[in-house]
């Protein structure tokens, strides 16, 4: 793990009056950029070639000739041969040269590899460097292995396909789709081995992903993504902040459910089983009487993460949850930095993160304050790693 102290002594050869927040464009990029640009920082979204059209057209920022934005966001956009691309040292050079604070997302962690970001990406990233590997559900430390020492409330894991004595999810990547997911469901053995043997006849799963799959009871009832934001340097008010909520649009599990029972069943081999691939997302709120068993689990997970990862989660992070007929909530998922839905919040906030800054406030926005603040207070250096 690249030494704090490096990023520090870069940080310290660092412009504050002129930063840049950059981050991959891919994922939450619009979120991030949008909200720097409501906090009057420049903004660059590192694309891949052939996916930066968004970035460098449609969402480019246009200013006046007093420098004000009339229009757009992303003020630059950097077109790489591969997302990769990144990580050589000329790249991170240039990023460096910018005053570039990175804001990693999930198409950084899942294009790019996760030694180099540790170890050899000498540019200060928002956030907790060490606690991106946790995401890795392969890991030994992952977020699973976390959520157990902080005895949080997850899905029961199934070892073996041959107890299956009800509902589960098997979790594991899509074949062609790498970066997608492969999910499936199955209430009995005979079910598994059944709908595991068409997605491999049909390419969407491989047996050597089948092996190492998760298989996790199913938690019947809605998902709630929770998109929190913890700052260390917060001194007035609580550290832990909702800023917002969203749940999936996931293709094609949305579109079956779309279809009456009867359409269902008249569905070719190659249309039964439903993919689980998140394509979009919407906002939600929750009912206020559980808005503290969230706070409860939320501040959990913080202490967590200062016992095993010091120094802790840093900023935006996300529980993703199911919530049973009882109301309890089970922990299916967590990403240690900016979620994939906190597009929801872009330009308008979130009517949390609203409420509590009393004005737009998005995963991005409170981001790039954060950023302020820290060059404001001589802390920056506590919110990078």
């Amino acid at each position: 793990m690249l030494d704090r102290d490096d990023v520090v002594r870069i940080l310290e050869n660092y412009d504050p009056s002129k930063l840049t927040i950059a981050t991959i464009g891919s994922h939450s990029a619009l979120d991030v950029c949008d909200g720097a640009a409501e906090e009057s920082f420049p903004t660059l979204a590192v694309c891949e070639r052939g996916r930066e059209t968004p970035y460098a057209r449609y969402f480019r920022a246009r200013r006046d000739p007093e420098g004000r934005l009339a229009r757009g966001f992303v003020d630059e956009t950097l077109v790489l041969s591969k997302f990769r691309d990144v990580l050589t040292p000329k790249i991170q050079a240039r990023l460096r040269r910018m005053n570039a604070i990175f804001v990693p997302n999930r198409s950084f962690t899942s294009y790019c590899d996760l030694d180099a970001i540790e170890d050899a990406f000498r540019v200060p990233l928002f956030g907790s460097r060490n606690l991106l590997r946790t995401e890795e559900r392969e890991e030994a430390r992952s977020y699973y292995w976390l959520l157990e020492k902080a005895k949080l409330p997850t899905p029961e894991r199934i070892e073996d396909p041959k107890d299956i004595d009800g509902l589960v999810i098997v979790k594991l990547h899509h074949k062609v789709k790498k970066l997608e997911r492969g999910f499936f469901t199955a209430a009995s053995h005979k079910e598994y081995r059944e709908k595991s043997a068409a997605l491999l006849k049909q390419g969407v799963i491989s047996r050597e992903d089948l092996k190492t799959a998760r298989i996790e009871r199913y938690i019947i009832g809605p998902i709630f993504n929770f998109d929190f934001f913890y700052s260390p340097i917060e001194a007035d008010g609580d550290r832990l902040e909702l800023l917002g909520i969203d749940w999936r649009f996931e293709t094609s599990l949305d579109g079956h459910v779309r279809l009456p029972a009867l359409q269902q069943q008249t569905l070719l081999e190659g249309q039964k089983w439903p993919e689980y691939i998140v394509v979009g997302h919407n906002s939600a709120t929750l009912r206020e009487s559980s808005l503290k068993d969230v706070f409860e689990i939320a501040e959990t997970y913080v202490r967590a993460t200062r016992e095993h990862f010091a120094p802790g989660i840093i900023g935006p992070f996300t529980l993703q949850t199911a919530v049973d007929k009882d109301l309890r909530f089970w922990i299916y998922d967590v990403a240690p930095r900016i979620g994939g839905g906190t597009n929801v919040h872009v330009s308008v906030g979130h009517p949390y993160g609203n409420a509590l800054w009393r004005r737009p406030m998005s995963t991005g926005r409170r981001i790039a304050l954060e950023i302020r603040r820290g060059v404001e207070t001589g802390k920056l250096t506590d919110l990078v790693t």
